[in-house]
């Protein structure tokens, strides 16, 4: 897997932050055994943002980091001025790294006179200058052709199935649940990695913060004392509370939440924790939670091994494909 991969060139690569999550930066850069350059980020009396990186990209590949998380909109102009910068300054190519891409969400026209705004997003990273999108789990999958350019959703299931499978749960006692039928596949493909059944609830999103949950279909989960709920993110915490409660009243005794991205917004945490069954938190860092939100019972898992690996592979013109191709699962979502 690893013939003809190549090391970075620090003189040839230059990867930059926004404000979102720095420290996920950081942490991509140390394992390309690359610097992270500095990014001067300000306000002007008005309101205006400005923005200047802190190194020269003339000719240079540039990596620009930036999780659309809350403030979004700041954050995504800080990402969209970024682009614009290394593209105006003469990169030879601009990749936008985006571990949380939150307009995922907004994937189709389903009231009158809206905006899709994934693919006017999409419009706009382009515009300003990305030659390559890399991302982590799309809400919504039909986002990934919006791009006009190339664009790799990676997954973060081979981190948590290497995070479960020294657990050894049995099948016998143990389901993974996905919350709805959109995520079904990816849950089937998480439960397969650790050879454990899975089943399928309904759900029907009556508003942004307001979800109703119907009954659980396929396998069914009684019978089951342990459920791994597997979703790709955890915004209100509206989903999880109903699903918990559900599967608490068909006899779950112990609960684990499992989210890529763990968003927790308002007192999402607070309402899941006041749930006994709910036994562990396990999500990934491509949402910024400081340790001190962080229950005791939360693992934060990093993906800069994963996003590290695919840009090394990108870089040396190989296929990411083989990289993400965990167990048996040949059809993964990055290629």
């Amino acid at each position: 897997m690893n013939n003809g991969l190549q090391q970075l060139d620090p003189n040839d690569v230059r990867i930059f932050s926004g404000r979102s999550n720095p420290e996920l930066a950081r942490k991509i850069a140390e394992q390309l055994s690359v610097p992270l350059e500095e990014t001067h980020i300000s306000r002007f009396s008005n309101d205006n943002l400005y923005v200047q990186l802190g190194a020269s990209v003339r000719g240079r590949t540039v990596y620009i980091v930036q999780s659309l998380v809350p403030p979004v909109s700041d954050h995504l102009v800080e990402l969209l001025m970024m682009l614009d910068i290394a593209k105006s300054a003469s990169a030879r190519e601009v990749h936008a790294i985006i571990p949380y891409f939150s307009y995922a969400r907004s994937d189709k026209k389903d009231a009158p006179r809206i905006s899709i705004t994934s693919r006017l997003v999409a419009d706009l990273l382009v515009t300003a200058g990305a030659n390559h999108i890399m991302t982590m789990q799309l809400h919504s999958p039909q986002v990934h052709g919006y791009f006009s350019i190339p664009a790799d959703p990676l997954t973060a299931r081979g981190l948590f199935a290497n995070h479960f499978r020294g657990k050894k749960y049995k099948a016998d006692d143990t389901v993974v649940v996905a919350p709805d039928v959109g995520g079904a596949k990816s849950s089937a493909r998480f439960a397969q990695m650790l050879e454990l059944p899975v089943a399928s609830a309904h759900k029907t999103r009556v508003a942004d913060k307001k979800v109703e949950i119907g009954g659980l279909f396929g396998r069914q989960v009684k019978g089951f004392r342990r459920a791994l709920v597997h979703d790709d993110e955890i915004a209100t915490g509206g989903t999880a509370v109903k699903l918990c409660q559900l599967l608490v009243e068909q006899g779950i005794e112990e609960i684990t939440l499992i989210c890529t991205h763990g968003l927790f917004l308002g007192n999402a945490l607070d309402r899941l924790s006041s749930i006994p069954e709910v036994q562990e938190f396990v999500t990934t860092d491509t949402v910024h939670i400081p340790v001190a939100r962080r229950p005791s019972n939360m693992t934060v898992l990093s993906t800069a091994p994963v996003f590290g690996g695919a840009i090394r592979q990108n870089y040396s013109r190989l296929s990411i494909g083989e990289l993400f191709d965990f167990g048996q699962d040949g059809d993964e979502e990055s290629v």
